[in-house]
């Protein structure tokens, strides 16, 4: 088949790769891609968000199926544009509707989900832009540390964890008023701190069955040991040493099949990936945020441990046969390392060449922030997460070792990576 994939990240390059080993697949394009999509496949010039020109773009190149990497074409409505236009209705495309995505465009929309559905989640109330005085009424309710979540979508940043109420105060004003966050931040989600350690987990549903695919843990902090600014993510582990089989078995009937029944009873027809932010506290999962697409860095360390045809799941989806599909998975540990750019998140230089990728023989680079430059094609940097090194090993410390080594052999100007990588899960595992 004909497939296009719409984003340039990290995670639209791990799912190009994956589609490329996929025996069902004829061509692949990848708008609008990066430096490292175009490796397998040809990337084009398309918004994503541009809906016309990418219909047209596949009506032109006969496309068959339509992967959305990112959630803004889905929260914006893509989905509902394809099965709204009858040229289209034949064309696959996976990921959920407008209204489903909601789950990750709105997080008051998700908390009210997770309550009526008795999903465990922090205790929590929303606020809008002409109800400061409340929200801050409702801070002096809570504990010490508080959550503020922006409404809407804020590229994974729009979380601030505050230890001191006054501040906390001064933020959820600054919110209300369109200053920090702007339009995503107009409605505040003000929750409870839950104290424990974070893990990620993520099925692919057709809307009636689902796979559970790979758990993993990402680092969003820029700084070694968790400190500074939080970032789209500086890398992933999975499996996750500290879910237990009893734990993910906990994940499985508290969350995900709970969420599952509540999409069915709220006439939410489902199809794509859910991403479940869990929060271990003591042996207990608590929601904290979902999405509706797989995560990033994540992405790059679940699918190198998928075994099964990427492709042969997606066709599953859209035909509403994921039931009878198989899930098989790599018992190896995956260690992703993020490399960015200097000043990242704040400001940083684009434009740096890239050295040292194609000596890389014993890692997976995932390209996001790069592309190809002039008539030369040399690989630059061309965003604040540069580039994604993952490995592969039976023991969670050798994957770590060999993806700091790979990242150490990848030259570029400003080049930082965090080199604390997994190291909390030590203590998890068994020599």
């Amino acid at each position: 088949m004909n497939v296009l994939v719409l984003g340039s990240g990290g995670r639209e390059n791990a799912i190009c790769w994956k589609i490329s080993q996929s025996s069902l697949l004829r061509s692949l394009f990848i708008a609008p891609g990066n430096g490292g999509t175009a490796r397998f496949g040809e990337n084009v010039n398309i918004d994503n968000l541009d809906f016309k020109a990418v219909k047209k773009f596949v009506l032109e190149k006969n496309i068959n199926m339509v992967v959305v990497g990112p959630e803004t074409p889905l929260v914006e409505g893509i989905v509902d544009f394809f099965e709204q236009d009858k040229q289209l209705q034949n064309v696959a495309i996976i990921g959920p509707n407008k209204t489903c995505a909601q789950l990750e465009g709105s997080k008051k929309f998700a908390k009210e989900f997770m309550i009526r559905h008795g999903i465990p989640t922090a205790k929590y109330a929303s606020f809008g832009s002409d109800q400061i005085k409340e929200a801050q009424a409702f801070i002096d309710t809570l504990k010490k540390t508080i959550v503020l979540k922006a409404d809407g979508l804020a590229s994974g940043k729009g979380v601030l964890i505050l230890d001191d109420p006054k501040k906390a105060k001064e933020e959820v004003k600054a919110m209300l008023n369109g200053k920090a966050f702007g339009d995503a931040g107009k409605t505040v989600v003000i929750e409870e701190f839950l104290k424990g350690i974070e893990c990620s987990a993520f099925i692919i549903t057709d809307g009636q069955s689902y796979k559970i695919l790979p758990e993993a843990k990402d680092y969003k902090r820029i700084g070694e040991g968790d400190t500074g600014l939080n970032t789209g993510g500086m890398g992933a582990i999975s499996p996750v040493p500290f879910c237990t089989p009893e734990f993910l078995d906990k994940i499985e009937t508290q969350v995900i099949i709970p969420t599952m029944k509540g999409l069915h009873a709220d006439k939410l027809k489902y199809k794509g990936f859910i991403f479940f932010g869990i929060m271990k506290v003591g042996n207990e999962p608590y929601v904290i945020e979902y999405n509706c697409r797989l995560g990033d860095p994540e992405t790059e360390a679940i699918l190198p441990r998928m075994k099964s045809d990427l492709l042969n799941l997606f066709e599953g989806v859209a035909t509403e046969t994921l039931g009878e599909y198989d899930m098989h998975m790599d018992e190896r540990s995956a260690a992703c390392v993020m490399m960015v750019s200097e000043g990242y998140p704040g400001d940083f230089e684009k434009g740096k060449e890239i050295k040292g990728v194609e000596e890389i023989q014993d890692s997976l680079v995932f390209h996001a922030g790069t592309k190809l430059s002039g008539k030369d094609q040399k690989l630059v940097t061309n965003g604040g997460r540069v580039m994604a090194i993952t490995s592969l090993a039976f023991r969670l410390e050798d994957a770590i070792f060999q993806s700091m080594k790979s990242a150490n052999s990848i030259k570029y100007s400003g080049k930082y990576f965090r080199k604390d990588i997994g190291e909390d899960l030590m203590k998890f595992t068994t020599k």
